[in-house]
This record gives structure tokens, C-alpha cells and sequence, in this order.
């Protein structure tokens, strides 16, 4: 497809995510686009790369987001709340991948990989009033891209979730902080939780201590609202646990499907097949956190819960996604919509 040309701000470029996302964009429809790296005062002047290309990362000004197409946030919550109604201002159109506009009116949660799923009627789509939107979190895109591949045939009648989550969703101080506890404890130390408030390494949580500053709860809320917003009425109802997992990259989930119709194994994995899922066989390597790092595609392995028989109405999958690629493709997708508002966007 052909390129396009736009001016773009990254803020948060000196985060995994905002890192991530720069590097994606110059792999994009948006690669041949002028991307400027913004951040706060810590780090300016750091130098990092967008895409191949060598960049220096600038200090947010209230002049940063003239000109502008289109600002993607991509660092902390605070400083998409700083300065998003600036770019705003500027004519910019938003996209944050930091979930922080939820509860801002008329900003719009959106996923087009399922809204293409689901068919052009379902979902609402932004349009020259829609203030912002929002990339909605991988888990969510990774869930409702699998419930509307189930919705028709065989039918799903709900499916529950574990999330096994990574330290990179939330930054580089949750990472840091499971890589020294991990240090800490093989040399007998006392482990740092400013982040956790528990001990992360080697362990699994359904929940993390009183005063950590990661709240696992909040992130469970944001997935189920997101995952019914996408799906407006069409999908199944889900049902969700979050587990934190001592491990810094990659999405795994452990879904128990419940179908409205009998079906084999085969029938399943031959609805799930299409564009953004990669079916992994038994015979192949299992989906994994690691299996799953660089990858585009989210990893699925189906496996029946019917013993004998040869068709039943329930089955797990099992699936792993980078989850910091995911959300820089959901962005740029979510920008990609947005372009055809735009009309300074120019094919080349």
C-alpha cells in the first residue's frame, strides 16, 4: 500500500512503549512521515532512532505540537493529562496509548483490527468531533479479535480468561524493580517493592501489595470496559482474572471457551484462522512469551476439553502476544483510521 506523509509527535519517545511505537511507525504506511520525538526535560537531547533513522529526543514546549498531524502519547499517564488538549489545540489528532483520556467525554476506545472483524456497522468511528482516542489495551484487542472470530460459527457463549501479566506494561521502573528484586534475593538482600509493594520475582500474584503503585484491579477494569466498548452488544460475556508473572515481556492468556454449538477441535482452529492470528499446532513450538517477542500476529493453540468424543462445547486456547508491539500496531492503526479525516494527509 502507498505511504503516507504526515507530521507526527511522539510523546513519552524515551519509554518502552513510545520506543516501540516509533520504531513500528517507520516500518508502517506512516514510514514516510515526519516523526518528532518529544519528552520531558530528563531526557532531552538523549539520542535514540525512529525507525532506522537516527533522532534526538526534545523537550515538550507549548510550541512542540504546531503543525502536527497527528501526536500519539506513549509515556506516563501524567503527561498525556499535561498535554493532550495542547496538541489538541494545535489541530492535532490523538491517539493514547497510555489509557489515560478514559474518562475523558467523547473520546472513543478503538481497535480496527476488530472493528474489521465485527463488520463496518458495528462499533462507533471517530470523526471530526471525536476530541481523542484511545488504543485500546492489547489484552483487550487480543480477547475480542478471538470472541468475534467464534461469535457466528460455532457461536460463542462465553469465555473466561487468566492473563498472565509482564512487567513492561507498566515501564521501565516495574522492570527495573523485578530485575533488582530477582538480584536481591539469589544474593540474600532485602527486595526493593517501592513499584509491587510484594515480592514479583518468582512468584505469581492475583494481586500486588496495599501501596504498590501498579494496581492490577485497575488494569482487570480497563480490559473488561474495553473489551464490551469494542464489541458494542456482539461479543460473548467475559469473565477475567489478572495474574502478575515474573516475567518483563509478552501477554499470556488462558482462555476457557464455551461454545453455543457443538464442534471439533479442526472447526475452531478454522475459524479462528485470518489476518492478526497465528494458529500454532501441537506439533509446533508452544505459544510463549518468548516465542511471541517481536512477533505481529497474536499465537493461539487450540485444545479440546471433551475427552473422547469427537465434538464438545468447550476448548482452551492458549495465547501470547508481544505486548508492546501489539499496542504500537493498534496505534498506528487507530492513526491510519484517523488519516482519512485529515485532509493535509497527502499519498505519495
Amino acid at each position: 500500500m502507498a505511504s503516507r506523509f504526515y507530521h507526527i509527535g511522539v510523546v513519552g519517545a524515551s519509554s518502552l512503549a513510545g520506543k516501540e511505537l516509533a520504531d513500528e511507525i517507520g516500518e508502517s504506511q506512516l514510514a514516510a512521515s515526519n516523526v518528532v520525538l518529544l519528552d520531558d526535560e530528563a531526557v532531552e537531547g538523549q539520542l535514540t532512532s525512529a525507525g532506522e533513522e537516527p533522532a534526538f529526543i526534545q523537550r515538550i514546549e507549548q510550541s512542540s505540537f504546531e503543525g502536527l498531524d497527528f501526536v500519539f502519547f506513549a509515556g506516563d499517564a501524567g503527561s498525556t493529562l499535561r498535554h493532550w488538549q495542547e496538541a489538541r489545540r494545535a489541530g492535532a489528532s490523538i491517539v493514547d496509548l497510555t489509557q489515560a483520556l478514559e474518562t475523558e467525554k467523547d473520546v472513543l476506545v478503538q481497535a480496527p483490527w476488530v472493528a474489521e472483524e465485527l463488520g463496518n456497522g458495528q462499533g462507533k468511528r471517530p470523526d471530526l468531533k471525536t476530541p481523542a482516542v484511545i488504543a485500546a489495551h492489547p489484552v483487550a484487542v487480543m480477547l475480542a479479535l478471538v470472541a468475534g472470530r467464534l461469535r457466528v460459527t460455532p457461536g460463542l457463549k462465553n469465555i473466561a480468561a487468566t492473563v498472565l501479566e509482564p512487567a513492561s506494561e507498566y515501564g521501565r521502573a516495574a522492570m527495573d524493580e523485578m530485575h533488582q528484586q530477582t538480584v536481591n534475593l539469589l544474593s540474600f538482600q532485602a527486595l526493593p517493592r517501592e513499584q509491587y509493594d510484594a515480592q514479583v520475582s518468582f512468584n505469581l500474584l492475583p494481586a500486588l501489595g496495599e501501596n504498590a503503585k501498579i494496581k492490577l484491579g485497575r488494569t482487570e477494569l480497563l480490559i473488561r470496559s474495553q473489551y464490551f466498548a469494542l464489541g458494542e452488544g456482539e461479543l460473548a460475556p467475559l469473565a477475567l482474572q489478572m495474574v502478575q508473572a515474573p516475567v518483563f515481556h509478552g501477554h499470556v492468556i488462558s482462555a476457557l471457551v464455551e461454545l453455543e454449538t457443538p464442534a471439533t477441535r479442526a472447526e475452531v482452529e478454522k475459524a479462528l484462522e485470518g489476518e492478526h492470528i497465528d494458529l500454532v499446532s501441537e506439533d509446533g513450538e508452544a505459544p510463549s512469551n518468548l516465542t511471541a517477542a517481536g512477533q505481529e500476529e497474536i499465537m493461539v493453540r487450540v485444545a479440546d476439553d471433551f475427552g473422547d468424543a469427537e465434538r464438545g462445547t468447550r476448548l482452551w486456547l492458549w495465547m501470547a502476544g508481544d505486548n508492546l508491539k501489539l499496542a504500537a500496531l493498534n496505534g498506528i492503526a487507530c492513526a491510519l483510521e484517523l488519516g482519512r479525516l485529515r485532509p493535509r494527509g497527502k499519498v505519495q
